[in-house]
């Protein structure tokens, strides 16, 4: 036992069990999400995302259950915020950076045309402004409704969705042409 052990606060079963299934249902697209926001830095991300678990021990179950998801990834985006303040190096996303990275965990595969057509569309995102991108991503990607993301980037819900409907429309006028 560390001498730090001694003055932890020791959870309650449920508080255990309750970070547990999150650190289970959460952990891989949080890690997933905080790499690409730290430009492929795994190891960073890791750590983040641990200090994100951390975070959610000290938190008591029934003030943040039903929005669990969403009080991760604001925690998650923000501990990142940290890190490139510390570093002094607040540019979230380079062109093309994010897209070249890839997931530790295999996706069910869905055909070759499929794949193409997804390469295609990270590419696409990938020329989008950064505020497009993270938007687009924390919708289509992790899920998140409106209000949720607006939450988590801190922006109007209103703005959310500006930003949504002009990358998508963008992204359906660049994958109309590339068909042509």
């Amino acid at each position: 036992m560390k001498a730090s052990d001694v003055n932890a606060p020791s959870p309650t079963y449920e508080s255990s069990s309750f970070v547990q299934t999150a650190v289970e249902r959460h952990q891989a697209p949080l890690l997933r999400y905080a790499t690409r926001l730290l430009h492929g830095d795994a190891d960073q991300a890791r750590d983040v995302v641990q200090d994100t678990f951390v975070r959610l021990m000290a938190q008591p179950p029934a003030q943040i259950d039903g929005h669990v998801a969403e009080w991760l990834y604001t925690v998650c985006r923000n501990r990142v915020l940290d890190v490139f303040r510390k570093e002094g190096r607040l540019k979230l996303f380079e062109t093309g950076q994010a897209e070249r990275l890839t997931a530790s965990d295999p996706r069910p595969g869905a055909g070759l045309e499929h794949a193409e057509s997804q390469a295609a569309m990270i590419e696409l995102i990938g020329h989008l402004p950064t505020n497009q991108q993270e938007v687009i991503r924390l919708k289509f990607q992790s899920g998140f409704s409106y209000k949720e993301i607006s939450r988590i980037t801190s922006l109007s819900v209103s703005n959310v969705g500006f930003l949504i409907h002009t990358a998508v429309t963008r992204l359906r006028r660049e994958m109309a042409e590339q068909a042509e």
